[in-house]
């Protein structure tokens, strides 16, 4: 996969210089995770066939799977009509959701108006992360 500076400086980075990417599992179509991109985020990206994000929780770049092992490989990468949003399709390896699920959208309105769990936990987060 190549992707050239040109085509990078046509995407829609927001105040922070970030855009949003939805991962997509490139064999079902589920929707895995959405997380931001930096310029330098898709660079790595497209480098290393691997995804990379910036956390504005965490305020820190981050490659997906370098603690939890549950690596997402990247398949092609797409921009919108507008150029301010990616796609990312991809092959999962585990969970991509950091709670231990396949999809982050592990959760959906039930009859009750209250949300439940569509899907099993793959892995115990606490497991996962060594949390200590």
């Amino acid at each position: 996969m190549k992707l050239s500076e040109e085509a990078i400086g046509q995407i829609k980075f927001n105040e922070q210089g970030l855009v949003p990417a939805i991962v997509q599992d490139a064999e079902n179509g589920q929707v895995l995770m959405m997380a931001w991109m930096n310029a330098d985020s898709i660079r790595d990206t497209v480098r290393t066939g691997k995804t990379h994000f910036w956390s504005r929780s965490r305020k820190k770049y981050w490659m997906k799977g370098e603690s939890s092992g549950h690596v997402q490989e990247v398949v092609s990468l797409h921009v919108d009509c507008d150029g301010d949003t990616l796609l990312v399709r991809a092959r999962q390896t585990g969970a991509a959701c950091h709670e231990g699920y396949r999809s982050c959208f592990f959760r959906a309105a039930g009859a009750d108006g209250a949300w439940m769990a569509t899907e099993q936990r793959l892995a115990d987060p606490n497991e996962i992360y060594k949390k200590k």
